[in-house]
């Protein structure tokens, strides 16, 4: 098995113990949006200053936290 992205070990994307496939898809599609922020993020084309990284992080939290909300809501 390959190595988890990013994206993906912020959202344990393969912790599913309900087997639920809207759990895969909400995480799959949060680790996603998570993993493009680190790519620009880390692209050194860009001029990330601190206020810009702050801004990535706090969007890549915000991510994290509406996959664990929209995973409790498909669960319920």
């Amino acid at each position: 098995m390959s190595e988890k992205s990013f994206g993906e070990k912020r959202v344990r994307v393969e912790f599913n113990p309900s087997n639920a496939g809207n759990v895969t898809a909400l995480k799959t599609k949060a680790a996603e949006a998570i993993n493009i922020l680190e790519d620009f993020k880390n692209d050194p084309r860009e001029s990330i200053d601190g206020e810009a990284a702050r801004l990535v992080s706090t969007a890549q939290t915000k991510f994290e936290e509406a996959a664990m909300w929209a995973v409790k809501a498909v669960t319920k």
